[in-house]
């Protein structure tokens, strides 16, 4: 059907209408129509490049046989685009130039692709919009799937709208986080109507309205395949309506001649559609150009493009219907065929997987043509690709050594796209096939455990890194202390005993003293609490790790996390900082929550909220957009925390239980700890000692008590201790805290011990406590710190009656509160200030002028006056240049500038 022959989808037409208005304005968004075969996606897809009027258009089309090349639908699509391919900044240019092979592989970051996307998009849409469709997502190859997604969901203000199409029931095309409307069989007024364009008797009329169920091809199609029978109606049956469609489908194909059902074969066997491959196969089996003139004619092939070096079928279920009627013997002459026409170096790839497609039991060329294709695939960030060839290369091997050596690397190919379930189970066949191989069991050993991991199976992903490492203790330490240290990281969720065993084997590798990882075990063995010396500065171990060479960035963001548990706060943020300032430059976008965590615990217990806030809403958007639970886990319960300090209970409730949703058996949720940290704050904030106390014991309890939150939340636990009249329960929990505090020889981390003191001390000794602690504490650097014991002597003073000494450290608790937007200990404040007759102020706005802006207003607004341009900024921020400008434009008013140049002068107001 085209544009002005659409039936019954007018409110889907306005639907869509909307969001084309809205790309002429200025705004993005993206839309997944979903909807059985033949219900009419491609007709309204039609109906709305029709309506885009003056907006550019690019289109394509997932193609079923080409779902295991990677990227073969996203060149499909944006080949229209590429002239602005020059435009984009120089990293994105090179991935994406990768990905379609014009330029050499780089192994760079596969979100750099999906960013390469997003802003190609925004180059191409200029300023006229730009509409993208895609028809058949649901057989896109699944690198191009996900560049999609992720450029999809990161628009916001560059004028494009995507428009998606894909089929219930086949393939698979998750989007969450994107718009669906999903399209259902047209209303009976609809559907009489579009029956109508075709003479029928009453009787066959109404027994074709019944079969259709409203389904606009099936109302099209049946009709001409009824006239073809000699109009007698279909015998009743219980096939589905794709299977009537197809018989359909079947019936007109059945009727050309034979040759040229051979070449719809060929064209049904290769579906790229390119003429001239097709017929060169075609031509091995005994038709030609001329063969295609009846298919023409009857409707069942189309020109693919004006010059005429492309066909395509009316639509996908002609091509099924061809391919499936034809008997398996000429399926596989078909595709060797295909294979023996596909015989240049750029056809590499297709070939191999028409060689496989032909072969009827093991074959040799055949599986090492796929493992080829899996290598050149694993190189541009294809790893769903390559694991697809790599399995059905294993599946076609001829030697048993070679089908485990090629499952073993299904295993790996599948943990880089994702597939945790498909790195396991291959992960385990290959193992038990080699299993007299220590070095690659210890390699698959390393894949199975971070499936294990990522999916949340702690234990078992422990047991699994012990026992690879143990393989290659003493031939490979190196590699073995890669697995040790990976182990330390699953310890970390499993108690402080498994913790400190790890921690022990990985001190007693024999590990070359000058191996790279050779400083990184005696810095973490400080995190088994039984060791009372002071542990080595984090940047003492860099340095010596440098020395050596370059350490995995596995073990650098395992060290940052160390760093945090021994109170290396400075050391830890730093080496955050810069490791994501690596992730940003190279276009790391799904490793990069990972340092971004570290980043947000530092501003945290820093007192930086509105810096953490930032940094947290930014991580768990990433996290979202790249399918790592972990981290959105992780990132929620920050945000909880922050909204736990502002007294927003409501929000805090919400942020928590998502932080605690990701439990599994044997292991707690990724963001328990935080969680549970910011259910206690937020009831002590309010007043409610009692829950925040059970809150804070469930953190003194495994397998949570040797966690950053559980140490970090002890002076909180005392306080609330005290508040109920029950100082006896903070006695071991901070006797674990003086004790690691005394470890870790931390000032500010003395100065919180002091503080606790204070609040367990006779009344005539807590003053001495209080006000060592206050001398202690870094106003500048740790502010909130300072507050809160300010706060706890100013309460103390004024229940001494001395109501005069106690105004000066409460103003001072006050300021900082105000200034943190932190409502209920401000109140708290002002309360005691009002006891000791100090005159009300107003409230100071929280963190200044900066806290007008949205979490992302403020990153932008802060690089924009470190002199970053728009491109530079979007280039960091995984945005497009057009986003980061409709942010600053919003922020400006809000900061009372009206040019860039003003705002360089205001960068000691955005906190830089």
């Amino acid at each position: 059907m085209g544009a002005g022959e659409l039936y019954g989808r007018e409110a889907e037409a306005e639907a869509i209408a909307e969001l084309l208005a809205g790309a002429r304005a200025g705004t993005s968004s993206s839309l997944v129509l979903r909807g059985e075969p033949g219900i009419g996606k491609t007709a309204l897809l039609d109906h709305v490049a029709a309506a885009a009027g003056d907006m550019r258009l690019v289109r394509g089309s997932g193609v079923e046989f080409e779902a295991e090349l990677p990227f073969s639908g996203l060149q499909l699509l944006l080949r229209p685009a590429l002239g602005s391919l020059a435009a984009i900044p120089g990293p994105q240019r090179a991935a994406l130039e990768a990905a379609f092979g014009l330029g050499p592989a780089a192994g760079s970051e596969p979100m750099l692709t999906g960013l390469a996307v997003l802003s190609l998009l925004a180059e191409h849409a200029g300023e006229r919009g730009l509409l993208c469709l895609v028809d058949d997502a649901h057989w896109l190859d699944h690198a191009s799937r996900d560049a999609l997604l992720f450029a999809a969901r990161r628009l916001h203000a560059e004028g494009v709208v995507i428009v998606f199409a894909a089929r219930d029931g086949e393939g698979s095309f998750p989007a969450p986080g994107l718009a669906e409307l999903r399209l259902s069989g047209l209303a009976p007024e609809a559907a009489a109507a579009l029956l109508d364009r075709h003479p029928l008797a009453p009787a066959v009329r109404y027994r074709l309205l019944a079969e259709a169920r409203g389904n606009p091809l099936a109302l099209l199609e049946l009709p001409v395949a009824l006239a073809a029978e000699g109009g007698s109606a279909f015998a009743p049956g219980a096939l589905p309506l794709t299977s009537r469609l197809q018989l359909a489908f079947h019936g007109q194909v059945s009727r050309m001649p034979e040759s040229c059902q051979s070449l719809l074969l060929v064209a049904a066997a290769d579906q790229t559609g390119e003429l001239a491959v097709i017929l060169r196969a075609a031509a091995e089996l005994g038709a030609a150009v001329e063969d295609l003139s009846a298919a023409e004619q009857a409707g069942l092939v189309l020109r693919g493009d004006a010059d005429g070096t492309t066909i395509r079928f009316r639509h996908p279920l002609i091509r099924a219907a061809v391919y499936q009627r034809a008997p398996i013997g000429q399926r596989l002459a078909v595709h060797r065929a295909l294979a023996a026409a596909l015989g240049s170096p750029e056809h590499a790839d297709r070939r191999a997987w028409h060689l496989a497609a032909a072969a009827t039991g093991p074959d040799e060329e055949a599986a090492a043509a796929l493992e080829r294709t899996a290598a050149r695939a694993r190189e541009r960030g294809g790893h769903e690709a390559a694991a697809a060839a790599y399995e059905r290369a294993a599946r076609l091997s001829v030697e048993p050594a070679a089908r485990a050596h090629r499952e073993a690397l299904v295993a790996e190919a599948a943990l880089e796209a994702g597939d945790l379930e498909r790195a396991r189970s291959f992960g385990g066949r290959a193992a038990r096939q080699l299993e007299k191989d220590p070095a690659a069991n210890a390699r698959i050993a390393h894949v199975r455990a971070l499936a294990d991991f990522w999916q949340g199976s702690y234990p078992a992903a422990h047991r699994l890194l012990l026992d690879g490492a143990e393989l290659i203790r003493d031939t490979d330490p190196g590699q073995a202390a890669v697995l040790l240290i990976q182990a330390v990281h699953t310890a970390w969720y499993l108690g402080e005993r498994p913790l400190a065993a790890t921690l022990d084997r990985l001190a007693a590798l024999p590990l070359d003293e000058a191996h790279p990882l050779a400083p990184v075990g005696p810095y973490l063995v400080h995190l088994d609490r039984g060791r009372s010396e002071r542990p080595p500065p984090l940047a003492d171990t860099l340095a010596a790790v440098r020395r050596r060479g370059r350490a995995p960035d596995q073990a650098l963001m395992i060290l940052c996390g160390a760093a945090l548990a021994l109170g290396q706060d400075a050391d830890a943020y730093e080496l955050a900082t810069a490791l994501a300032a690596e992730h940003r430059a190279r276009g790391g976008a799904g490793r990069l929550p990972t340092v971004l965590f570290f980043v947000a615990e530092g501003e945290v217990f820093t007192g930086r909220h509105l810096d953490a806030l930032a940094t947290a809403t930014e991580a768990l958007a990433l996290a979202r957009d790249t399918g790592q639970q972990q981290w959105a886990s992780q990132f929620s319960s920050v945000l909880a925390y922050l909204d736990a300090a502002k007294g927003d209970e409501a929000a805090c409730r919400r942020t928590a239980e998502e932080g605690l949703a990701e439990a599994t058996a044997g292991a707690i949720s990724p963001g328990a700890p935080w969680a549970h940290w910011s259910l206690g704050l937020l009831d002590l904030g309010l007043g409610r000692a009692e829950a925040a106390l059970a809150r804070f014991e469930r953190l003194t309890r495994e397998p949570m008590r040797h966690h950053i939150c559980a140490t970090r939340s002890t002076p909180d636990l005392v306080e609330s201790a005290v508040r109920v009249g029950a100082p006896e329960r903070a006695a071991e929990p901070l006797a674990r805290f003086e004790g690691w505090a005394g470890a870790v020889r931390q000032p500010w981390a003395d100065a919180l011990v002091l503080r606790c003191r204070g609040l367990l001390a006779a009344d005539d000794q807590a003053e001495s406590f209080y006000t060592a602690a206050l001398e202690l504490h870094d106003h500048d650097r740790r502010p909130l710190e300072f507050a809160r014991t300010a706060l706890l002597y100013g309460e103390w003073l004024r229940r001494a009656r001395r109501k005069a000494e106690a105004r000066g450290p409460l103003h001072d608790a006050l300021e900082v509160f105000d200034r943190l937007g932190m409502r209920p200990w401000a109140e708290r404040v002002r309360g005691e200030l009002t006891a000791t007759g100090a005159q009300e102020r107003g409230p100071r706005p929280a963190e200044g002028v900066a806290a007008a802006l949205t979490p992302q207003e403020l990153q932008i607004a802060r690089l924009a006056a470190q002199g970053l341009s728009n491109r530079d900024i979007a280039a960091q921020l995984f945005l497009s240049h057009r986003t980061v400008g409709y942010h600053l434009y919003k922020a400006y008013p809000k900061l009372g500038v009206a040019s860039r140049s003003e705002l360089k002068d205001f960068a000691g107001r955005l906190g830089l």
